[in-house]
């Protein structure tokens, strides 16, 4: 099973986008996947704020404010799983994309305030979306949520940990839309946490799970204390739909 992720943000230049995305789904991608131990790969496309309603209503959510070493692209997200970390530690990104042949690494140039995390899986479950009959945890969701956050205290991470484990992941079981859900922590990168959600589609998103704590209202206080005491990258949490592989119809 995939317990290890490659994640990448960032933005493109819009005069060279198209370029750009062909080259990471022709030439890069099928690289990156023929490497040991990496078993899939998968490439989005951010949607813009306002197409879509975001969680953490109230001003729950804050973001990094200090740009340094956190750098602000979360257009595109790419990610890679493998079995474990150590298949997408060595060779290392850094390391891997120095070895490239000098076309490669020129394109690599276009991408704009790229940040990385190395993760492992802490947690997951299977929303009612999920076929029982088809057990491989490839990524194939039209519509993902991606959120990326460090917490303030220890103690405020204690807490994080009981929600995620009494409430949020359970929870998501039930939600209509939802196909996968995945708590993730960090090997290497500047969030220590993220959650990988899945839907069937936007609009599901968009009718189920933003709503979903409202017949709950002692847990949406206690979502509201807990997320408020996260710190989220630049642009977190992204809601993103899929560009690689082409979503067929």
């Amino acid at each position: 099973m995939d317990r290890a992720y490659w994640i990448s943000w960032y933005d493109l230049p819009e005069k060279d986008r198209d370029a750009c995305l062909a080259w990471a789904h022709e030439v890069y991608i099928p690289k990156v996947l023929a490497r040991r131990g990496v078993m899939w790969g998968a490439h989005y496309a951010s949607q813009p704020k306002g197409s879509f309603t975001p969680l953490g209503g109230g001003g729950r959510i804050s973001h990094k404010k200090d740009p340094k070493g956190v750098p602000k692209g979360d257009r595109y997200i790419m990610m890679f799983g493998a079995a474990e970390p150590y298949a997408l530690g060595n060779p290392s990104p850094r390391e891997f994309h120095a070895n490239l042949p000098e076309g490669d690494r020129r394109m690599l140039t276009q991408r704009l305030a790229e940040r990385v995390n190395l993760m492992v899986e802490e947690s997951r479950v299977y929303g009612p979306e999920a076929n029982a009959n088809d057990p491989a945890s490839i990524p194939a969701a039209p519509c993902i949520q991606l959120g990326s956050f460090n917490v303030r205290s220890c103690e405020e991470e204690e807490e994080l940990a009981a929600w995620y484990a009494r409430w949020r992941m359970p929870s998501m079981q039930k939600v209509p839309g939802c196909i996968r859900v995945r708590k993730l922590v960090s090997v290497a990168g500047w969030a220590k946490h993220a959650c990988f959600y899945e839907f069937t589609s936007l609009k599901d998103r968009e009718d189920h799970f933003v709503h979903y704590e409202r017949p709950h209202p002692e847990m949406v206080e206690w979502s509201t204390n807990v997320v408020r005491d996260t710190v989220h990258a630049p642009g977190s949490a992204n809601v993103a739909l899929r560009i690689w592989p082409p979503i067929r119809a």
